[in-house]
């Protein structure tokens, strides 16, 4: 049986133990530990280290620029981007939900945006139900368009003075804004869908927001007014090729004219090298058409067409002169009859 003296020791450090062995020194009490702070980089120090590794690409969200902190080296055009949307495809029996325009000067020597940007976005009630399919797309609903109006006072307002109004298709949203709004068909037009050579400029496609993932900006597409601004800060960067920025160019197509070649009555055996050629097939009018840039590639078109659509034989096309008065507008430019 344990001695209750030699227990009592065994249990307890601070008495002395039965065999006369000094008392156990006090063990000194532990220090808290000193927390360790651990400093996390900020989002931006994050995406800047992920971006300069070969492994990683870094997208950002696309920030609207309201002032561009520049001054002009010379005389500006004053430009319009615009985008619009729509109940459906075809401006005859389609309307506009939403218009979206900002109005900003280029100095023509940068081809860069610069001072203010001024911003109209507008829902208007078509009188006819949305579909499901547009809501998914654009967000727009029935019920945010009820009793709604675009400001016609402040969209005349924003127009006075503009130079060229751009839009990316503007043969779409062309026809729509002037159905709704007539004053559109007096300003000039151009296309940053068509006007630009996008594969040529290393691009794998022209929509929109794959240019602008290219750019690394990523932002939430498909409503017109945030279109507007993925698309000025995409035509504000310079084309790898051109060496331009996309609105100079864009400028400077808009003040010479374009083409629309008409192959009339092309032999059927010519439709694979018209087809690679990138004319397209008029199925209501039944000819092949394509675009010109300008007076020198008319020249070479119609050489092109006499040699390798004709075989030199005898033949008239019909030539479609526009200018960005008309351009991708319902209304014919100047048309001619050339031989080749």
């Amino acid at each position: 049986m344990t001695d209750p003296q030699l227990q009592l020791a065994f249990d307890n450090s601070d008495l002395p133990v039965a065999s006369g062995m000094p008392p156990k020194p006090r063990a000194k009490p532990r220090r808290p530990a000193t927390p360790k702070i651990v400093l996390l980089p900020d989002a931006e120090s994050m995406a800047a280290t992920l971006a300069n590794h070969h492994d990683y690409r870094v997208l950002r969200r696309l920030l609207p620029i309201l002032h561009f902190d520049r001054q002009p080296l010379g005389p500006v055009v004053r430009v319009l981007v615009l985008d619009t949307e729509t109940t459906g495809l075809d401006h005859a029996c389609d309307k506009i939900i939403e218009l979206a325009i900002l109005r900003v000067d280029v100095d023509i020597a940068t081809g860069l945006p610069v001072g203010e940007v001024t911003v109209y976005d507008g829902l208007e009630d078509p009188g006819m139900p949305i579909s499901k399919e547009i809501t998914a797309i654009t967000g727009i609903s029935n019920e945010m368009v009820q009793g709604q109006h675009l400001d016609e006072a402040r969209i005349a307002s924003l127009l006075e003075g503009a130079d060229l109004v751009i839009a990316h298709n503007a043969g779409f949203d062309r026809p729509f804004c002037e159905a709704r709004l007539p004053a559109f068909a007096q300003l000039p037009w151009g296309c940053s869908f068509a006007d630009i050579d996008w594969k040529k400029e290393g691009q794998g496609s022209a929509k929109l927001e794959y240019l602008a993932l290219a750019k690394g900006w990523f932002y939430d597409a498909h409503r017109a007014e945030v279109d507007c601004h993925a698309l000025l800060a995409v035509l504000g960067e310079q084309l790898p090729t051109s060496g331009q920025s996309g609105l100079a160019q864009i400028i400077a197509l808009s003040r010479q004219p374009s083409y629309r070649v008409q192959a009339n009555n092309a032999p059927f055996e010519a439709k694979d090298q018209l087809k690679a050629r990138a004319y397209r097939w008029n199925a209501e009018q039944k000819v092949w058409h394509t675009r010109i840039a300008d007076e020198a590639a008319l020249a070479t078109e119609l050489a092109w067409l006499k040699s390798t659509v004709y075989g030199y034989r005898l033949a008239r096309v019909q030539v479609e002169k526009m200018d960005a008065l008309v351009k991708y507008s319902s209304r014919a430019g100047e048309l001619s009859m050339h031989q080749v």
